[in-house]
């Protein structure tokens, strides 16, 4: 009994914190430092992969037209994917500024959208993005300048959730897991091996795309095949991204089982990119969080027991008692649409992520795939709010 419970210790010590300090290490003994150049300016086609945005194409689109970047050097294209609402008569009221439109007539998915686009893009460097992110005037321009350093292959920026409501337990509980995140890809870049880029904000070169899998996200897919391909996949912390997050349990619980079930079946799919550095890094940094539930579930159990027996124990059982209670008011407190401290919006988000992300895992084990997606209702619509405003929240 106590050696599942100290199983379970070690492999959430190991995810949470062991992880990042064998990044640190290494990164001490193999630090890369590419060589970047702020004249370097080939041109970019911006792909944006569109399912009934109305709400948000109109002002990313103006948006990515004003980035710091010669224009006669960005090319934008947006792929729709059967668009049933006026996502396509948006697009096409900017034509006259160059911007192209491709529609497809059935729905196929995000893989099958950018493939499309990807066939007739003309840069020389692919920026994938999302329709409802906001992305800084500069980051373009900060990213690039890497690629001047033929040994860098891809580059992802940073990107920071919309608080919007001060009181949404998953805006607060997402503030904290998206720095954490950010905290990794930093240790991770420091090895030029970047394990999974965000996908609203990426750049790789276009001679290193390979058509997506339908069945695949593209920010983890197109990451491994480049790193595995020899070239270096790393950080840019200056480029920002800034989107809204969901306000709904139920559309986070959705999105992670999503993302995951999708990362499962990477682990087979693309298994020969998973070698030496980055196969250790995909298990550490997402198979075995994905499945971080299993030993919580055993620490409780096992605990449970041995708290008869002596105090120690005792007191582990009474920490993770604070910290389900915590979660529990959180969800509580959530649907009764009430405010919500930190103190429990984290525990709350956290089960709320590692339980989705389990039953992700189960779902691709038992065939389940999400080729086509549905977009988060709660998390569309900002065409009010400015970078400065976002910034200053």
């Amino acid at each position: 009994m106590f050696l599942l419970f100290l199983s379970g210790i070690v492999w959430l010590v190991y995810v949470f914190i062991g992880y990042a300090a064998s990044l640190a290490v290494l990164g001490c003994w193999r630090r890369v430092r590419p060589a970047a150049s702020s004249d370097h300016w080939p041109r970019v086609s911006v792909l944006i992969a569109a399912r009934n945005e109305e709400k948000d194409v109109g002002w990313k689109i103006n948006e990515t037209l004003k980035w710091q970047y010669p224009s006669e050097q960005l090319e934008v294209l947006v792929g729709s994917d059967a668009s049933d609402d006026a996502t396509d008569e948006i697009v096409r009221n900017f034509a006259w500024r160059g911007v192209k439109l491709v529609r497809m007539e059935r729905r196929g998915g995000k893989a099958r959208v950018l493939n499309q686009l990807a066939e007739i893009a003309t840069g020389e460097l692919l920026f994938f993005t999302d329709a409802n992110a906001h992305i800084e005037p500069d980051a373009l321009r900060v990213m690039v300048r890497h690629f001047a350093d033929p040994r860098i292959g891809c580059v992802t920026g940073d990107s920071r959730p919309i608080q919007e409501m001060g009181n949404s337990t998953l805006s607060r509980g997402a503030s904290v897991y998206w720095s954490y995140e950010t905290f990794l890809k930093r240790m991770e870049s420091c090895l030029s091996s970047v394990l999974v880029c965000d996908g609203a904000i990426f750049c790789m070169r276009a001679s290193l795309f390979e058509r997506l899998s339908p069945d695949l996200a593209n920010d983890l897919e197109s990451p491994m095949r480049i790193g595995a391909a020899g070239y270096w996949v790393i950080h840019e912390p200056r480029a920002l991204v800034f989107e809204h997050e969901t306000t709904s349990a139920l559309e986070e619980f959705n999105r992670r089982r999503r993302m995951c079930a999708q990362g499962m079946l990477a682990m087979f799919l693309l298994r020969n990119t998973m070698r030496g550095l980055r196969g250790w890094q995909f298990v550490s940094h997402k198979f075995l969080r994905w499945l971080s539930l299993i030993p919580l579930l055993v620490i409780l159990a096992t605990s449970s027991v041995l708290a008869k027996h002596a105090i120690p124990f005792r007191i582990v059982l009474a920490l993770q008692g604070v910290f389900y209670l915590a979660a529990v008011s959180g969800f509580a407190l959530t649907v009764a649409k009430r405010s919500v401290p930190r103190l429990a919006s984290v525990p709350f988000y956290m089960l709320l992520g590692l339980l989705g992300a389990l039953v992700g895992v189960v779902e691709a084990m038992v065939g389940r795939r999400f080729a086509v997606w549905e977009i988060p209702t709660y998390s569309r619509g900002g065409a009010a709010i400015s970078l400065r405003e976002v910034r200053e929240k």
